[in-house]
């Protein structure tokens, strides 16, 4: 008879709210004025670059920092706040840290059942074999922390913070430390843990691919603030401002001035919504939304360099009246080399325009 595929206990997810969050280092607000909810069940990541406050929030809600302003809820009931601090081993919150902080003395069964200490014995010891087989290390539970590879050392502590059945569940760049095809392999086995055991999750990264690929939605943060909030096609469709659109992307930024309501370039003339008659303005166009088409057709331009990344070809191209190329990502790419003449196709609906005055 097959063998069923181990599944992780479900677990009862709680909504984790922040209202007006603020935490303060010396005169610099790492965290200001944050508000969002993060719902049953819901996979949210946190997105920014270095030093805007993914961590920082984390740690409030883990219950690591303490809030200089506003309140954390949890299922509605405060756990961090002006009236009440609940403290961090009474919150039924788990944690993954980047380094994954496992106990260099005990071995992989070890670390998962540490987080177990409140049941019997053999009781915590059949939890945590199942944990570590379910997340495909059954034959390396003898094994201790020097003795892993970092995709195994990131099983066990993911194991470890989810056998206490967590209702939330915070990871700190879970993945950051592993090579791509490690880090790809374990990303997947982490989100569909997640999914079996339907625990809430706030997980920070600096990769919107990452984020992209996680999120159901996705939390946007600059310099300790929210900038956007929203599932990863809203996100990256429609950018809050070209700060947003810049993470997310490379861009070909190119100025010109708004005349009846479309901002006038050199490569067209694009759609800018609510940017007043006269104002300068930026159109941001994706690499990957412009199109080669023979000579002749469409914008002109010339093929200036091209290099083959695998699935995509980069192209920089000359066009008149652009001080710089024009950068391209295009598949299936045409039989052209350096030098020719080939046709410039830019989507009217692809192009984001920005006033020239946004961030």
């Amino acid at each position: 008879m097959a063998q069923r595929p181990l599944r992780a206990a479900a677990i009862i997810p709680a909504s984790l709210t922040f209202e007006k969050i603020t935490r303060v280092f010396g005169e610099k607000a790492a965290v200001d004025e944050v508000s969002f909810t993060a719902g049953n069940g819901e996979v949210i990541c946190l997105l920014g670059a270095s030093g805007c406050g993914k961590s920082t929030l984390l740690r409030l809600a883990a219950g690591i920092e303490v809030p200089d302003s506003g309140r954390i809820l949890l299922d509605g009931k405060e756990i961090a706040g002006p009236t009440r601090f609940v403290e961090p081993e009474d919150r039924g919150i788990g944690l993954v840290f980047q380094d994954y902080a496992l106990f260099p003395h005990l071995d992989a069964l070890g670390n998962v059942m540490f987080g177990l200490g409140d049941l019997p014995k053999r009781e915590a010891l059949s939890i945590a074999d199942a944990a570590l087989r379910r997340v495909g290390l059954g034959a390396r539970m003898r094994a201790h922390p020097h003795e892993l590879s970092g995709g195994e050392q990131q099983r066990v502590a993911l194991a470890r913070a989810v056998v206490p059945r967590p209702r939330v569940l915070l990871m700190d760049e879970p993945f950051s430390n592993l090579d791509r095809r490690m880090r790809d392999q374990v990303r997947e086995e982490t989100i569909g843990l997640l999914r079996e055991t339907g625990a809430t999750a706030l997980i920070v990264t600096h990769d919107p691919e990452e984020a992209m690929r996680i999120a159901d939605r996705i939390v946007l943060m600059r310099e300790g603030r929210l900038v956007q909030i929203g599932p990863s096609r809203e996100i990256y469709s429609r950018p809050v401002d070209i700060e947003a659109a810049r993470f997310f992307c490379d861009l070909n930024e190119i100025e010109g001035k708004v005349r009846g309501g479309r901002v006038e370039t050199p490569v067209g003339n694009f759609v800018a919504p609510g940017i007043a008659e006269g104002a300068r303005a930026i159109a941001a166009i994706r690499p990957q939304s412009i199109r080669l088409k023979p000579a002749g057709f469409c914008l002109p331009g010339r093929v200036l360099a091209q290099r083959f990344i695998g699935e995509v070809e980069l192209v920089d191209l000359a066009v008149q009246g652009l001080e710089r190329p024009l950068r391209a990502r295009v598949q299936d790419m045409p039989e052209i080399r350096r030098g020719a003449d080939v046709g410039v196709d830019i989507r009217d609906e692809e192009v984001l325009v920005f006033d020239a005055k946004s961030p």
